[in-house]
């Protein structure tokens, strides 16, 4: 349990790192965008080999796919619900925010991001062999240009530095009870519910990169970002081995 915890919030705090970079450096967007992309790679890789793959094992085909399709019509729904609020450009740098209100878009959004990927992470411990690999180091890696893109995003919006990094250290935090949370619930389920709630997080992911990282990405560091992404997919391949 203690250990789902802080793994959750050593892949969350590359979050801060990101927040502290955009607060006292200037990191080029082109640079970002990269990060962001290879971080998107990693995600995709984590989602389809750790998460999927362990779906279909442990629950088969069906709970896998209800499980998938469920997480990615929530997430959607949800970031539909948190774009009118104001999050629609969380993960974006140079869009600038006009209120509040959109920052509180911008911190509802970026826990909503990190809720799924750090329940997985914490169900991980569950099979015995220690923390994932794969999912620490994606997660980590796509929480720094996140962390950087939505500082700016806030700092736009006139937020304090304090006020800043105290919503980032709320979003390790949630993160890393949410690993734990991952952990203990998960260990009380059958397999195949435990399979589509997998699934359900995997979902969730791949709708979060498709409609945030990898415009976001594109964006900032142009074509060669598909190049980026796939030695991403890469790493992640070679680190489940």
């Amino acid at each position: 349990m203690w250990t789902a915890l802080m793994w959750g919030g050593i892949s969350a705090s590359a979050v801060v790192i990101g927040a502290l970079a955009a607060l006292f450096m200037k990191i080029p967007k082109r640079v970002i965008g990269w990060i962001m992309a290879f971080g998107t790679g990693t995600l995709i890789g984590a989602a389809t080999f750790e998460l999927l793959g362990d779906a279909l094992n442990d629950g088969g085909i069906l709970p896998t796919a209800i499980g998938f399709t469920a997480g990615a019509v929530v997430y959607t729904l949800f970031d539909l619900l948190i774009s009118a609020k104001g999050g629609s450009d969380r993960k974006r740098s140079s869009k600038k925010g006009s209120s509040q209100q959109s920052g509180l878009g911008i911190f509802a959004g970026t826990v909503m991001d990190a809720i799924p990927e750090s329940i997985m992470l914490g169900a991980s411990l569950l099979a015995g062999n220690g923390v994932s690999v794969v999912l620490v180091v994606s997660i980590f890696v796509s929480n720094i240009p996140e962390g950087l893109s939505s500082t700016a995003g806030l700092k736009n919006s006139e937020y304090s530095k304090g006020k800043i990094l105290l919503m980032w250290l709320g979003v390790l935090l949630i993160s890393a009870l949410a690993a734990m949370g991952g952990y203990l619930f998960l260990e009380q389920l059958p397999k195949e519910m435990g399979a589509a709630i997998g699934a359900f997080a995997g979902g969730g992911i791949i709708a979060m990169l498709c409609s945030t990282m990898m415009p976001e990405a594109f964006e900032e560091g142009g074509p060669i970002v598909g190049l980026i992404a796939s030695m991403g997919l890469l790493v992640s391949l070679l680190l489940g081995i």
